[in-house]
C-alpha cells in the first residue's frame, strides 16, 4: 500500500493511521508560530504517557511514525521525514483504531527510556532547534521539537526520514551551529 492511502470512503490514510493529516513544515518560525497558541496551553502540565508506533514483527520502534505525548489536557503527535521537514498535529490519533498497515503494527506505551524519563514531570518550554550551515542554499535546517521539562529534556528529532529521540543534557550540546526557536 505504501505510506499513503485511501480508504473506500476517501478518507486519506497516512501510514495506516486513519484520521492523521500531518503538514509538513521545513521552517523552525512558520511551525513554532503555526503551534505556539497549542503549546502555550501545555506549559506547567505534566506528561501522563507518550506512544510509539510499534512493529510487532519486528519487536521495535517503527521510528517513521508519530511520537505522541499525552499531557492530559491535549495529544500532541510530533514526527519527522526527509532531512528537515517536521509536522505536528493535536488529538488526531485515536489510537484504539487499529493501525491498518501490513497488520503487523500497534501503539506501545513508553517504549523509550528518554520518554520514560520525562514522564510525570512538568513541561516548561517548548523550542524548535535548527541546525545552522555556511551552506547559502539552505543556511538553517529543521532539526528537532525540543521539550523542556523540570528535571529533563526531551528531543524529538530528525534522524534522516525518520524520528530520533534524546534525552542528552542541555549542557551537553554543541554551543555552535545551533539555533533555538523559542515556542512557548
Amino acid at each position: 500500500m505504501g505510506t499513503i492511502g485511501r480508504l473506500d470512503q476517501g478518507t486519506v490514510v497516512v501510514l495506516g493511521i486513519e484520521g492523521w493529516k500531518p503538514e509538513w513544515h521545513h521552517d523552525a518560525e512558520a511551525l513554532a508560530a503555526t503551534h505556539r497558541h497549542m503549546f502555550v496551553r501545555l506549559i506547567g502540565r505534566k506528561l501522563r504517557s507518550s506512544w510509539l508506533m510499534w512493529d510487532m514483527a519486528q519487536r521495535g520502534w517503527f521510528a517513521d511514525g508519530p511520537v505522541i505525548l499525552d499531557f492530559g489536557l491535549s495529544r500532541v503527535e510530533v514526527t519527522h521525514r526527509k532531512f528537515d521537514e517536521c509536522a505536528i498535529t493535536w488529538d488526531q490519533i485515536d489510537m484504539s483504531v487499529p493501525i491498518d498497515w501490513y497488520e503487523h503494527f500497534d501503539w506501545r506505551a513508553d517504549p523509550h527510556a528518554a520518554l520514560r524519563r520525562a514522564r510525570g514531570r512538568h513541561l516548561r518550554a517548548v523550542n524548535i532547534i535548527e541546525r545552522t550551515t555556511s551552506a547559502d542554499w539552505r543556511p538553517r535546517m529543521l532539526h528537532a521539537v525540543e521539550f523542556l521539562f523540570d528535571g529533563a529534556r526531551l528531543a524529538i528529532y530528525n534522524a534522516m526520514d525518520e524520528n530520533g529521540l534524546t534525552d542528552v543534557p542541555e549542557a551537553d550540546l554543541p554551543a555552535v551551529h545551533w539555533r533555538r526557536v523559542h515556542v512557548a
